[in-house]
C-alpha cells in the first residue's frame, strides 16, 4: 500500500492487504457493501480477467483516528465503486486519483453524487447519472404462484455457451456493452461454484437464469437476472429468482441482496413482490470530456 497509514486515502492493487486493512470495515455492512466484498472474494478466487478487467485498484480511507472511514474498488477501465462518503472526503479521493483514467463512479446516491461533483471540479471533465438503481434484501420469500411450467436446475459446464451468450445479452440490455469482454471469465468463475440456476420450459429448454454472488460475511447478490425479449412476460424472471433465493438461504446465506434498475418497474414490482424489501438508493454517474475540450 503506498504511504504509510495516516489520515487520508491509501491506495493497493493487492486484495488480500486490502481485505486485511478494510475487511472489519466491510463486514460490519455487508449489505451496504455487498459490491465490494463480493468482487473481492472473486478476485481472490480468478483474479482480474474474472470480470473482463486489465488490473484492479484498491483504496482505505484513514480517519484521523487512524480508523477506516471508506473504501474504493476500482477493475479498470470500468467504472469506481466507493463506499459512502461525504463531499470532503470524495474530494480528496478526487485529488488522490488525479491523472488516472475514470470514467465513472457508482455507490450510494450522495456518495456517487458527491465523488461525480469533485471529479469534475478537479478534472473539468463532464458527468452524466447515467442509472439509479436500488439496493434490495430478502425478507420472507413468497415464490411465485402459481409457477411457470418446468423447473430450475443448476448450469453447468455444459451450459458454458449458453451463459457467456446470455452474459452478453445482458450487458447489452443494461447499456454496459464493455462487460460483455469478460463473458467467458464470468461464465467459468460462476460454474465453478454452482452460481448459475436456469429455469428451464417443460421440455427442457432453457428460457432464464439468474446468478448468485459467491458468499462473502454471510451475504449473497442475485445478479444478473435474464431472460431473453421473446420469452418475457410468462413467469420465468420472478421464477428462477426465487429459487436462486431459496436457495442461497438453504447454503446459509444470512443476507440474499439484489440490485434494480428504478427506471424499470417492472423488475421492481416484480422482486417486491417475492419478499424483497428496500435498503438503499444507488447510483451510476459516467464521465465524459467536454464538448469543447
Amino acid at each position: 500500500m503506498t504511504g504509510t497509514p495516516g489520515s487520508g486515502w491509501h491506495l493497493t492493487a493487492d486484495a488480500d492487504d486490502f481485505l486485511a486493512r478494510a475487511g472489519a470495515y466491510l463486514r460490519a455492512d455487508p449489505a451496504l457493501h455487498t459490491v465490494a466484498l463480493s468482487v473481492t472474494a472473486s478476485l481472490r478466487e480468478r483474479g482480474p480477467k474474472v470480470y473482463g478487467a486489465d488490473s484492479q485498484l484498491f483504496g482505505v480511507l484513514y480517519g484521523p483516528d487512524g480508523g477506516v472511514d471508506g473504501t474504493l474498488l476500482w477493475t479498470k477501465p470500468y467504472r469506481l465503486n466507493v463506499s459512502p462518503l461525504d463531499r470532503e472526503q470524495a474530494d480528496a479521493l478526487a485529488v488522490t486519483l488525479q491523472g488516472r483514467p475514470v470514467t465513472g463512479v457508482f455507490g450510494v446516491d450522495t456518495a456517487s453524487a458527491a465523488f461525480a461533483d469533485a471529479w469534475c471540479s478537479r478534472t473539468g471533465m463532464r458527468a452524466h447519472r447515467a442509472v439509479d438503481q436500488r439496493l434490495y434484501r430478502l425478507d420472507a420469500l413468497t415464490p411465485p404462484a402459481p409457477a411457470p411450467d418446468g423447473r430450475p436446475r443448476v448450469a453447468t459446464d455444459g451450459d458454458r455457451d449458453l451463459l457467456v451468450r446470455w452474459h452478453q445479452a445482458f450487458a447489452e440490455d443494461a447499456g454496459t456493452p464493455g462487460a460483455g469482454s469478460g463473458s467467458a471469465e464470468w461464465a467459468d468463475e460462476r460454474i465453478s461454484y454452482g452460481g448459475v440456476t436456469l429455469w428451464e420450459s417443460a421440455d427442457g429448454v432453457p428460457v432464464s437464469m439468474a446468478g448468485v454472488t459467491r458468499e462473502a460475511a454471510g451475504a449473497v447478490r442475485v445478479a444478473p437476472v435474464y431472460t431473453p425479449r421473446d420469452l418475457r412476460g410468462q413467469g420465468y424472471a420472478g421464477a428462477v429468482t426465487a429459487e436462486v433465493s431459496r436457495a442461497a438461504r438453504a447454503a446459509g446465506a444470512r443476507e440474499v441482496l439484489l440490485f434494480t434498475d428504478l427506471a424499470n418497474p417492472t423488475s421492481n414490482g416484480l422482486y417486491r413482490r417475492i419478499g424483497y424489501r428496500p435498503v438503499r438508493d444507488f447510483a451510476v454517474h459516467t464521465f465524459t470530456a467536454p464538448e469543447n475540450g
